[in-house]
């Protein structure tokens, strides 16, 4: 599989680590997962937005590896924000997590299904 980062010229251009299209040559499987949340399999939710992120992607690249995937396999990121207070914070955990792979990023500011996470996250892999 080829995979392209790319932002066209005409356009506003991406800032913090995503590109604006990500072209995908030849991919044979995807894996679409669902929205993870900052939860441990005991029920733990961390306190702080920093701990609730970095738990977000160590389940992200859970999942991904029951697929035997990696984050370097994503695509398409989607991210419900509780409240738009945590956009910087939130770059910033992606950022130390992805570090230089750049998908394709949407972030919303969403009403959150418990009132405790203040992040959920969904991605879209190929390989």
């Amino acid at each position: 599989m080829q995979k392209r980062s790319i932002n066209a010229a005409t356009v506003p251009q991406a800032k913090g680590g995503y590109a604006q299209v990500c072209e995908l040559s030849d991919a044979k499987r995807w894996a679409f997962v669902s929205g993870q949340i900052p939860q441990t399999a005991d029920g733990t939710v961390p306190a702080d937005f920093a701990a609730q992120a970095r738990l977000v992607w160590t389940n992200i690249d859970a999942q991904l590896k029951a697929v035997d995937m990696t984050l370097a396999n994503i695509v398409k990121v989607t991210t419900f924000l509780s409240d738009r207070k945590y956009n910087i914070e939130n770059r910033s955990v992606r950022q130390e997590v992805l570090r230089d792979h750049t998908p394709a990023l949407t972030v919303i500011i969403a009403g959150i299904f418990d009132d405790s996470w203040l992040l959920e996250i969904e991605v879209v892999a190929a390989a």
